[in-house]
């Protein structure tokens, strides 16, 4: 191994983590590491390796698996969901339990169940840029790309509109403190809990033509959905429905105004109503800075080997998402934004049986944000020097904290 292994996880690592995952990707693949909460755990950061990893079995989604103590235990996973009886969900299981709720949830990520809601995310899209478009600046994550996943996953899930500024509340809280103390994050998910507990009953009374209503239906037509799985469920795809597209949103826009040729390539051929290169260039930014950096937890169910590394029965793992997707090996020029790459089998959003059930509404949601900015407010603009820009700490999210921009106020709109 030539030289001291770079430092990891930290402020200056979180701006641009990837010369230390090209070093690890050289010298240590698959690499054993302390982690800022004091567990220690494996990174695998080569792409073969990674996608055999995703796959593999032997690599355990529960944390009942880890060989640390009960404290250790604790720290994995997402603050709170413990405390408030939320492990049930699909990060945190194996098959067959993990079969049959994904068979309930797919239900709803039909691509035509997304294809019918994406009149929906045109309309939220618009109003929130009408929201900023007469100022002429805006910031870009609390402003743009952090309601629109949020109020969108909410109506998927037959959240009540008076109740969606809640969840708004509930889910900053656990962007605002995702790499700090866990105790806010934490008070975030009990209450967020005792919310969807409460709707769960009152929808029993009401069945709509949600999501929330169809896990009712399918417990109640013998698929044995308890409601603390129903609870954990809807959880689940509103904490992962939402910040992995609120960092697509902000890590492409950021990608495409810190690459102006590509952009404008963009641009050009969405003004000739080309939408071919916005489908492979959400593919491209998924790649170049995806919103996952390092994949949910694993844990060895066995002895086994990754990489040529042993790995110890208990051992966590980390699948390093964001190193993988950077791998030479894998992808040509790796380090260069091309939105028109097409062999990107990309592993944003995982791989095997834990691939990502909304991605494809992730993917509409990104497709619609990105285009509308570029069509809606054509100089768009960073309008901070990159440098100064912070990036949310945390271990599996990569995502900006801000995105300050200026444009030019849209056309009949005056400057306030």
């Amino acid at each position: 191994m030539e030289g001291p292994t770079p430092p990891l996880f930290t402020w200056e690592f979180a701006s641009d983590p990837y010369p230390a995952y090209a070093w690890l990707r050289e010298h240590a693949p698959v690499h054993r590491t302390a982690l800022p909460s004091g567990v220690e755990a494996w990174l695998v950061t080569r792409y073969a390796d990674a996608r055999q990893a995703l796959a593999d079995q032997r690599l355990s989604k529960n944390p009942v698996h880890h060989s640390e103590s009960a404290h250790g235990k604790g720290k994995v996973g997402i603050p709170g969901e413990r405390s408030a009886n939320l492990m049930t969900h699909l990060l945190n299981i194996d098959p067959p339990d993990h079969t049959r709720l994904r068979r309930l949830v797919s239900k709803a990520f039909t691509p035509r169940r997304v294809a019918e809601f994406a009149p929906r995310v045109q309309e939220l899209t618009d109003r929130l840029i009408d929201g900023f478009a007469e100022r002429g600046e805006a910031d870009l994550i609390h402003e743009f790309a952090f309601p629109l996943p949020i109020y969108a996953i909410c109506d998927m899930l037959g959240v009540p509109p008076e109740d969606q500024d809640d969840f708004r509340d509930w889910a900053g809280m656990m962007i605002r403190h995702g790499g700090g103390p866990r105790g806010g994050v934490a008070r975030s998910v009990k209450r967020m809990r005792t919310y969807l507990a409460e709707l769960i009953h009152r929808k029993r009374e009401d069945l709509g033509d949600d999501l929330i209503s169809g896990l009712i239906r399918a417990s109640d037509h013998g698929e044995h959905l308890t409601e603390n799985e129903a609870a954990a469920m809807a959880f689940i795809l509103l904490f992962a429905g939402f910040e992995t597209t609120v960092n697509l949103i902000g890590n492409g826009t950021y990608a495409l105004l810190r690459n102006p040729g590509e952009r404008e390539r963009l641009q050009r051929a969405l003004a000739a109503g080309d939408e071919s290169l916005l489908e492979t260039g959400v593919e491209e930014l998924l790649r170049y800075d995806g919103p996952v950096e390092l994949a949910t937890w694993r844990f060895a169910t066995r002895d086994l080997t990754i990489g040529g590394q042993r790995i110890a029965e208990g051992d966590p793992v980390l699948v390093v998402l964001a190193a993988a997707d950077r791998d030479p090996e894998r992808f040509a020029d790796p380090d260069t934004l091309d939105l028109a790459r097409s062999d990107n089998q990309h592993l944003g959003y995982g791989h095997g049986i834990h691939y990502c059930l909304g991605a494809p509404l992730a993917r509409l949601e990104g497709r619609t944000a990105l285009a509308t900015l570029l069509r809606r407010l054509p100089d768009l603009r960073l309008s901070a020097d990159p440098d100064d820009l912070r990036w949310r700490g945390g271990l599996i999210m990569r995502g900006l904290r801000t995105l300050p921009v200026a444009f030019s106020p849209e056309p009949g709109q005056t400057g306030t």
